[in-house]
């Protein structure tokens, strides 16, 4: 059988394709809201604009943290700052935080997102809170 030939791509097209390509948004916003969301063995990220619609998000399993290593503050500091740079791109210089859960990652998404140069408005909690929980079960029967 005779060897099949590969074609070989020109050096040219492999060093533009390799080029970083900055992404700069055609929408402006002056503020966002930041939606964080906090479970034990997560924690969720989401930049919205005034209205409420989605501009950006992330997750500490997103940016590859696995197993146990996604709940903890580091990842969720790690998510702060990539989620800053997204806000950056859309012009956003302040926003208000609504933080949801009972994580270890809630204040240090926080503070990620602050070291990139971004001001904070507000920051509301609205972790469901049970008034009173379910009915307790009945007494064993002998």
């Amino acid at each position: 059988m005779p060897k099949k030939e590969v074609a070989k791509k020109e050096t040219t097209e492999a060093a533009a394709d390799a080029a970083p390509k900055v992404i700069a948004s055609k929408k402006r916003f002056e503020s966002g809201i930041l939606c964080i969301e906090s479970t034990y063995n997560n924690t969720k990220l989401v930049l919205t604009d005034p209205k409420g619609n989605t501009l950006g998000w992330s997750t500490s399993g997103a940016l590859g943290f696995r197993g146990a290593k996604k709940g903890t503050p580091f990842a969720a500091a790690k998510i702060g700052e990539k989620i800053a740079e997204k806000a950056a791109t859309y012009g956003i210089k302040e926003v208000k935080v609504v933080v949801k859960g009972v994580g270890s990652g809630r204040e240090s998404a926080i503070r990620g997102f602050i070291s990139k140069g971004i001001n904070l408005t507000t920051i509301q909690d609205v972790t469901p809170v049970p008034h009173n929980g379910p009915k307790p079960p009945k007494p064993r029967r002998a």
